[in-house]
């Protein structure tokens, strides 16, 4: 008999501040041994404890201008006068050992990637790869809530951070799959049960 291997797979998550994204991949990484998150590339300074390679790939300006203009990028931006950038090259370098590559990206990352994708050969392995998600909270009072609770920000910071979510709701239609995330565990079962039905869906 014939025993395919489990597709490795691109899995990109988008979801707004708030909304329990970073624990829900956390748990991914804990679970998922053969997966780990994407390392970006970045233009600034490296902070106390961050390893080169293993946090970021530290790079001068210069180099990531040549590689913007070289197309090395799935995505890119500026945040803060820095910019950051995902590789193609390093992604696929993962999935050619059979290792899931997690990306925790906005809306605006996520959506340079899925155009990439579109414009890609239906052979393209990066495309077999790709599975992208966007995870939505209850509510946007619920979601409110929880920014106030956590005691980190003014409400002005507050407000801003929820007009920002108004606009990346609307992007949720762009995604491959949608999940509310009202009761965390359920919302984690939910998202294993998408890497675990991706990894043997025989991919067109």
């Amino acid at each position: 008999m014939i025993h395919p291997e489990p597709r490795p797979l691109l899995i990109v998550i988008s979801a707004p501040s708030g909304t329990g994204k970073t624990t829900l991949c956390d748990r991914l990484i804990s679970e998922f041994r053969t997966m780990k998150y994407s390392v970006s590339c970045t233009t600034r300074s490296p902070r106390d404890g961050e390893i080169d390679g293993v946090d970021y790939h530290f790079i001068s300006e210069d180099a990531f201008e040549g590689k913007v203009k070289a197309g090395d990028f799935l995505e890119h931006a500026e945040v803060h006068g820095r910019h950051y950038g995902t590789l193609r090259d390093a992604v696929m370098a993962n999935l050619r050992k059979g290792i899931d590559v997690l990306m925790d990206i906005d809306v605006q990352g996520a959506a340079q990637i899925r155009d990439v994708m579109m414009r890609a050969s239906a052979d393209d392995p990066l495309r077999r790869a790709y599975v992208d998600v966007f995870i939505a909270p209850p509510s946007l009072d619920v979601l409110h809530a929880r920014l106030k609770g956590r005691g980190k920000d003014s409400d002005e910071v507050i407000e801003r951070r929820m007009q920002q979510v108004e606009k990346e709701l609307a992007c949720w239609r762009d995604y491959q799959y949608f999940i509310i995330n009202d009761r965390l565990d359920a919302t984690y079962d939910t998202l294993r049960s998408i890497i675990i039905a991706e990894h043997h869906r025989l991919a067109s």
